[in-house]
């Protein structure tokens, strides 16, 4: 990852309506507290990355249920996931389908809030490839690429949210506790 990647894929999110918010690992339940309506469902963020975020100080907020039965995912608003990386060139984020029900809990909610580390994201799809091609042939990992809110003009006028969700936020955790603006204080305003 380098600053160019997270300004390309930061920069490609504006341009999909995607919103981001920005900051230390500590802030992550700060950040996803301000972009989550009621009510919210995750997974835990135990598994994302290379290297995982098991060992991160980054949590959601109490009020996500992280282990929803189909009548609580019926009923969300928003789904909280963790992303395995970050495409810089498309602004894309890679889902991994896993036991804890990260695909139905991105897919079947009005908002999705993404949660990436920012040493996650990769410039291009080769390098996703590269990343995600042993993992996919030695632990069959299936992984779903999703780039903005849903969209489909199969019925007309383009239309959002007619196979996945209308909204989706990124929440862009930093290893160097740097901000840009887009900090967990700035996200607290008006997100919702």
């Amino acid at each position: 990852m380098s600053l160019a990647d997270t300004s390309t894929f930061t920069r490609q999110l504006d341009d999909l309506g995607v919103t981001v918010a920005a900051g230390p690992p500590e802030e992550c339940a700060t950040m996803v507290e301000a972009a989550a309506g009621e009510p919210a469902v995750g997974v835990p963020l135990g598994r994302s990355g290379p290297d995982g975020l098991a060992d991160s100080p980054a949590t959601l907020p109490d009020r996500v249920e992280t282990e929803p039965t189909t009548a609580d995912l019926r009923a969300a608003h928003t789904g909280i996931t963790a992303a395995s990386l970050g495409v810089a060139e498309y602004g894309s984020v890679a889902l991994e389908a896993d036991p804890a029900g990260t695909e139905p809990v991105s897919l079947f909610v009005d908002r999705h809030v993404v949660v990436l580390r920012e040493a996650d994201i990769v410039p291009d799809m080769p390098d996703a490839f590269d990343w995600l091609g042993p993992r996919a042939r030695d632990e069959s990992v299936d992984v779903v690429f999703a780039t903005g809110p849903s969209a489909t003009a199969d019925m007309g006028g383009l239309v959002h949210g007619a196979h996945g969700p209308k909204e989706v936020h990124v929440v862009l955790l930093r290893d160097d506790g740097a901000t840009d603006g887009s900090d967990a204080a700035d996200a607290a305003e008006g997100i919702q």
